[in-house]
């Protein structure tokens, strides 16, 4: 049987790069992946532009993820946002930065992503497995004997995992590396969805699917813990609320459902206006137009579809005058203005969730190499390893940059 000096298994962004990274040090390496071609997750992200990075600094990405971030500084270090940029340029593919650093290639496409992949694989003599699920993984003196599904077996010197986390089962993302790591003697970190939509109690959200809502600022509330977003966008879908804001604090949201069963959410539809600004010009807009009604004055203010769930909200009757809205009635409006209430109840599964939270345990994964401190010779890359972090690029490129280094670690050992 042929011996690989490097077998990968997992061909995601993380997979993906730790084997070419071995294969161009001179390794002989085997990609085994459960599909049928690589970076079948890869193709969805960013709704299909891929975010491959974000233009912060080091210091920022370790922010980002948390407890987690200084695990992950070596690998940053390492391979970072303008090592990635450049890692496609060299391939012809060029990138563009835009809103809160957000990076995505030129195209728009992540197919664009994937193929500049292949072409490196195929370049670096990478030996390609696929519809390959690995059925079992053992260790026996300095070498690993892969065991398929399909009953075949793959021996090699060193193994990197990249098999991703739980979320997204239909692109490959089942969760085996979980239950392989976890039979070598590792630790796994409690499993919860990551960037994952809510779900809200209140009825009338259903009515609202599909509608984005720009430039506002969430609240959560549960006790006396308040979380508070930056300014940014949110959308209604048919079981509660999703979005870019949501997604970011979902984890945290997730966090507080586990002790708590309701989480209040407020929704500030007008953060660049404080109250006694809004009142003051719902003051003019109802004298100004005091013949309309209420709800069609807030055509001005407000996307039509919200409009009634605010007047309602505020116990105003929506078929009033502007002449006719009382003192009281009007700061009612600007409560509601302020803070559109929602009772969150739950977040969707985490086969739904964007990012899988938790994982193989960072305290079993040395830092500077990837490598495991439990089975020597075994490597961790990418989603697999516990902890993530918000929108923006910030988990693809954890994802590349722990790929790289384990690939190179593995290489060098």
């Amino acid at each position: 049987m042929k011996i690989y000096d490097i077998a990968v298994i997992g061909a995601g962004p993380a997979g993906a790069m730790a084997a070419i990274r071995a294969a161009q040090l001179g390794k002989r390496v085997i990609l085994i992946e459960r599909n049928d071609a690589i970076g079948r997750k890869l193709l969805l992200t960013g709704k299909g532009r891929c975010n491959i990075t974000n233009s912060a600094p080091l210091d920022t990405f370790v922010e980002k993820f948390g407890r987690q971030g200084n695990f992950l500084r070596s690998a940053f270090f390492k391979f970072f946002n303008e090592d990635l940029t450049a890692f496609f340029r060299a391939k012809g593919l060029e990138m563009k930065t835009e809103r809160q650093g957000r990076v995505f290639p030129v195209t728009d496409d992540s197919r664009a992503i994937v193929k500049v992949l292949d072409e490196y694989l195929s370049g670096a003599g990478v030996e390609m497995r696929y519809n390959s699920r690995v059925k079992k993984l053992h260790k026996r003196e300095d070498l690993f004997r892969i065991e398929l599904e399909s009953g075949s077996e793959v021996e090699a010197a060193r193994v990197i995992m990249a098999t991703g986390g739980s979320s997204y089962k239909a692109t490959g993302s089942a969760g085996d590396g979980f239950h392989i790591a976890e039979h070598l003697g590792h630790t796994i970190a409690k499993l919860k969805p990551g960037l994952v939509p809510l779900k809200t109690e209140e009825h009338w959200v259903k009515g609202l699917q599909g509608l984005a809502l720009e430039n506002i600022r969430l609240t959560f509330e549960c006790g006396r813990k308040k979380i508070v977003s930056d300014i940014g966008e949110l959308m209604f879908t048919h079981f509660g609320v999703s979005g870019p804001l949501v997604l970011d604090l979902s984890g945290d949201i997730v966090d507080l459902l586990e002790q708590h069963d309701k989480v209040g959410l407020l929704i500030d539809l007008k953060p660049g206006l404080t109250a006694e600004q809004l009142d003051r010009r719902l003051l003019n807009e109802f004298k100004d137009s005091g013949t309309k009604s209420v709800k069609n004055i807030f055509k001005a203010l407000l996307p039509l579809r919200l409009i009634d769930a605010v007047i309602e909200m505020a116990g105003v009757d929506h078929s009033k005058r502007g002449s006719q809205i009382s003192q009281e009635e009007r700061r009612r409006l600007v409560r509601a203005l302020k803070g559109l209430r929602l009772t969150v109840t739950g977040a969707l599964a985490l086969e739904e969730a964007m990012v899988t939270g938790g994982g193989v345990s960072a305290r079993q994964i040395d830092p500077r190499t990837m490598e495991s401190k439990v089975v020597p010779g075994l490597y961790f890359a990418g989603e697999v390893i516990e902890g993530c972090a918000a929108s923006g690029g910030y988990n693809l490129q954890q994802a590349f940059s722990t790929g790289h280094l384990a690939g190179e670690s593995a290489a060098h050992a």
